[in-house]
């Protein structure tokens, strides 16, 4: 799966691990941490996915490991991941609602997420921290409906394209959210569901999503 870099850039459609700076404002450098998000199923009724799993992010010195873990997602395609965040300011993103359908046609589309979720920040394929978010090798789910990713990236690289992406903004893992995308693109959606471009909305859809919170230092 190929995606067209100028329609992913439209929405934000970006990402990378910035600088971690908790409330005590002490370099995650210096601090081993691990953080993680239980990914729980987003617009379940409309495609009948019960995509769920959860992504957890370990901080050794100057070593990130992302392992993601996914289940009951499409099988045999791709599937965009990603942290969300805002990019300006001290706010924290969350998951959408129902509420946050707009449009009222029972789907969430990547449109609606922005609002309370922010863009997109950091992709999670074979190399995060080159902020290329048109990239073919995120993870693909095996005929079961699952998969699991695992990278290990330098987080002072990471933090170094994450300010130059985002200027002012530190990676603040416990202010973002992890979105899983994607369903098959024979399952019928509403025409307002809205995507980026010429991208077909089933390739973008929002499939499961979860806040990223500390759990260990």
């Amino acid at each position: 799966m190929k995606l067209q870099k100028h329609s992913l850039a439209v929405l934000g459609f970006a990402g990378v691990l910035t600088g971690i700076a908790g409330a005590s404002g002490v370099h995650a450098a210096t601090v081993d941490a691990t953080y993680k998000a239980e990914l729980l199923p987003l617009n379940e009724k409309m495609t009948g996915s019960d995509a769920r799993g959860d992504a957890t992010f370990t901080i050794s010195g100057d070593r990130l490991t992302i392992r993601v873990t996914a289940k009951g997602v499409a099988p045999e395609m791709e599937h965009l991941q990603h942290f969300h965040g805002f990019n300006t300011g001290d706010r924290t993103s969350r998951c959408p609602s129902s509420r946050d359908d707009k449009n009222g046609d029972g789907v969430i589309d990547m449109v609606e997420t922005e609002p309370v979720a922010g863009t997109t920040m950091v992709p999670f394929h074979d190399d995060p921290a080159s902020m290329t978010i048109v990239n073919d090798t995120y993870p693909k789910a095996g005929s079961n409906g699952s998969y699991s990713y695992e990278k290990t990236v330098s987080l002072k690289a990471l933090e170094a394209a994450f300010a130059k992406k985002f200027p002012g903004q530190q990676l603040d893992l416990d202010q973002r959210v992890v979105f899983l995308h994607g369903v098959s693109t024979a399952t019928k959606l509403p025409a307002t569901v809205a995507s980026l471009d010429d991208i077909p909305a089933q390739v973008t859809l929002p499939i499961a999503c979860g806040p990223i919170r500390k759990i260990a230092e």
